[in-house]
C-alpha cells in the first residue's frame, strides 16, 4: 500500500483541513475511526458520543461526495481501541501518515511518541490552522509576562484580524462593552424561537448505538437537539444571527428556570467540531452590526468569546502542558459530591444547571462559572476532579478549551496565571442575575442561619480560609475590609454553619 493515509480526528470536521490540503484524492486515502478509548477514557456524556459520531459519519459522506476515498471505522464494527492499532493493523505498507495537530496533549503525546513507533509507520504532522491564534504567535504575545490578561491579548487579536475595527482604532471608540452585558432577563423580551434539526437514518443508527454501548454514561438522548452536519451547522448560525444575537448582549449573563438557553449561540460545539469556521462566524457577527441588524454590544461580547477567550485559553494550553493540569496553588482535594452526576440536590441553582447539563449536555458560561463551576471552588474540590467532569459532560468540550477553563478560571488552581482574581461569588449575584433564588428553600439572604444559601456561608468561609493568598490582592481588598468590619460574632457564626456544610455536602 504505498500510499499515503491521512487520519481525520472526530474534531476535525472541516474542508480546510490542513490534512487534505496535504493529500491527492485521486492517490491517497482518508481514514476515520470511532475508537474506543477516545469514547471512553473519560465517560463522556451520551449526547456528546452522539453527535461526534454522527458528525464523523455524516462529514465521512461529504469527504466521499468531494472525490476522496474514505476508509470509515464504526464503533462496533471493528477491534482496534486506538489510532495506532488501527494504523499497525491496516496501514503498516503506507507511505506516510498525515495528521493535523489535534486538540488535546493526551492524544497529541500518543501522536508524537507512539503511532510511529508501534507501526513503523512514518507519521507526519501538521499545524492546524484553522484557529485564528497559532501556538507559537501566543508564546510570542505570552513571553516575559508573569501574568497573562485575556483583555490585552484581544485587543491583540483585534487588531490581529481586523474585526470590529476602523483602522487602528476599536469601533465604537472602546475595546469592550462587557458593563452593558449583565441584565437580568424579566420576560419583557420574547424569547427566541426553538431551532430543530429533522433526523436522518445517521443520526437514528448513532443513537440507537449510543444508548445500547454507553447506557452507563452520564446523560440521556430524549432531548438530542444538535446538528450533525455542515449544512445544520450553518444554519444554527443564521438562526442565531437573526434571532439570538440581537439580544445575546443584554442576556448573555441571564439566568432562568425551565429556559435553557435564552439567547445563546449554540455554536460553540460546531465550532469545536471544525463543522464552522470561527473567523466565518465572527464575520457574519460583524456583518449583522454593520447592517444594523444587532447592537455594538452584542456582536462585540460574542465575538470575543471567540477570538478572546477561545484563542486565549488555547493559547495557554498549549503553552504550559503538561504541567498546568497539575497545577493546584490553592490545595483544594475534596471529592465532588454526588448531585454532580444525580442532579439531586435541595439547590435550586445548581439543580436547574444539573437538569440542563443530563439534558442536553450543555449549559452556558454563566451556569459553568457562577453556579456549578463556583459551588466547586467554595467547596474546595480538587482541580482534577471538576475539570474531569466538565470534560465529561459538555457536548463542546475538548481539553485544549476545557482545561483552562476550568483550573484557571473556575477554580484559580494556577495561582492568578490566567484570571487576575478567583470568581467567587455568593448567592446574591446568583439573586442578582436569575429567578432561582425564588424557587429554592435556602434563604439567599443570610449565611449563618440552618437554612441560609450554602453559597452564602460557603462563600464567606472561602475568603477566610485564604485570607493569606488574597488579601493583597488589589481586585478583593474591598472584600476584606467587609470581612473585617463585621462583627467578629457573625463572622463566627457564618464560619460554623459553613464547617456544617463541608462536613456532609452531599446532603445540600
Amino acid at each position: 500500500m504505498c500510499v499515503k493515509i491521512g487520519i481525520i480526528l472526530g474534531d476535525q470536521l472541516s474542508l480546510h483541513l490542513p490534512t487534505l490540503g496535504e493529500l491527492d484524492p485521486d492517490q491517497d486515502r482518508l481514514v476515520m475511526a470511532e475508537l474506543r478509548d477516545e469514547a471512553t477514557y473519560v465517560k463522556h456524556h451520551q449526547q456528546k458520543i452522539a453527535l461526534i459520531f454522527s458528525a464523523m459519519r455524516h462529514f465521512a459522506h461529504d469527504l466521499e461526495q468531494a472525490g476522496w476515498r474514505v476508509d470509515y471505522y464504526r464503533y462496533d464494527e471493528h477491534d482496534f481501541s486506538d489510532f495506532s492499532a488501527l494504523i499497525a493493523g491496516r496501514y503498516r505498507d503506507a507511505e506516510e501518515v498525515v495528521v493535523t495537530q489535534c486538540g488535546e496533549y493526551r492524544l497529541q503525546h500518543a501522536i508524537n511518541q507512539d503511532w510511529q513507533a508501534r507501526s513503523g509507520v512514518s507519521i507526519r504532522c501538521l499545524d492546524d490552522s484553522r484557529f485564528l491564534c497559532s501556538p507559537d504567535f501566543f508564546q510570542k504575545w505570552a513571553s516575559g509576562k508573569k501574568q497573562l490578561r485575556m483583555e490585552f491579548f484581544y485587543r491583540e487579536m483585534r487588531r490581529h484580524t481586523g474585526l470590529l475595527m476602523e483602522g487602528d482604532e476599536p469601533v465604537g471608540g472602546q475595546w469592550n462593552f462587557d458593563s452593558n452585558n449583565r441584565q437580568p432577563y424579566k420576560g419583557k423580551t420574547p424569547l427566541p424561537p426553538e431551532l430543530t434539526f429533522e433526523r436522518d437514518d445517521i443520526d437514528e443508527q448513532v443513537l440507537s448505538l449510543v444508548a445500547d454501548q454507553f447506557a452507563d454514561h452520564i446523560g440521556t438522548l430524549d432531548q438530542f437537539q444538535w446538528g450533525t452536519t455542515t449544512a445544520q451547522a450553518q444554519q444554527a448560525l443564521a438562526h442565531f444571527i437573526e434571532h439570538r444575537l440581537p439580544h445575546f448582549g443584554d442576556y448573555q449573563d441571564a439566568m432562568v428556570t425551565g429556559e435553557d438557553t435564552l439567547f445563546h449561540s449554540l455554536l460553540s460545539p460546531y465550532i469545536n467540531l471544525g463543522l464552522l469556521d470561527p473567523m466565518a462566524v465572527c464575520q457574519a457577527a460583524e456583518q449583522a452590526y454593520f447592517s444594523g441588524e444587532a447592537p455594538l454590544n452584542a456582536v462585540e461580547g460574542f465575538i470575543r468569546q471567540i477570538i478572546g477567550w477561545r484563542e486565549y485559553v488555547r493559547g495557554i494550553y498549549w503553552l504550559l502542558m503538561p504541567d498546568y493540569a497539575a497545577e493546584n496553588r490553592l490545595g483544594n482535594d475534596r471529592p465532588l459530591p454526588a448531585y454532580y452526576w444525580t442532579g439531586e440536590t435541595k439547590m435550586h441553582c445548581m439543580a436547574e444547571c444539573f437538569r440542563n447539563t443530563i439534558d442536553h449536555a450543555y449549559a452556558h458560561h454563566i451556569q459553568r462559572l457562577m453556579v456549578t463551576g463556583n459551588f466547586a471552588l467554595l467547596l474546595g474540590v480538587l482541580p482534577e476532579a471538576i475539570c474531569q467532569w466538565y470534560l465529561e459532560v459538555y457536548a463542546d468540550a475538548f481539553d485544549w478549551v476545557e482545561l483552562p477553563n476550568t483550573l484557571g478560571m473556575v477554580m484559580h488552581a494556577d495561582g492568578g496565571y490566567l484570571g487576575s482574581k478567583p470568581y467567587a461569588a455568593s448567592g446574591s449575584y446568583i439573586n442578582r442575575m436569575s429567578d432561582y433564588c425564588k424557587h429554592c428553600q435556602y434563604n439567599v439572604k443570610t449565611a449563618s442561619e440552618p437554612d441560609s444559601c450554602p453559597f452564602n456561608s460557603l462563600y464567606w468561609h472561602f475568603i477566610h480560609r485564604h485570607r493569606q493568598q488574597f488579601s493583597g490582592n488589589h481586585r478583593m481588598r474591598m472584600i476584606y475590609r467587609n470581612l473585617e468590619r463585621m462583627d467578629p460574632a457573625k463572622v463566627d457564626a457564618m464560619l460554623t454553619r459553613a464547617d456544617t456544610l463541608l462536613a456532609d455536602p452531599d446532603a445540600l
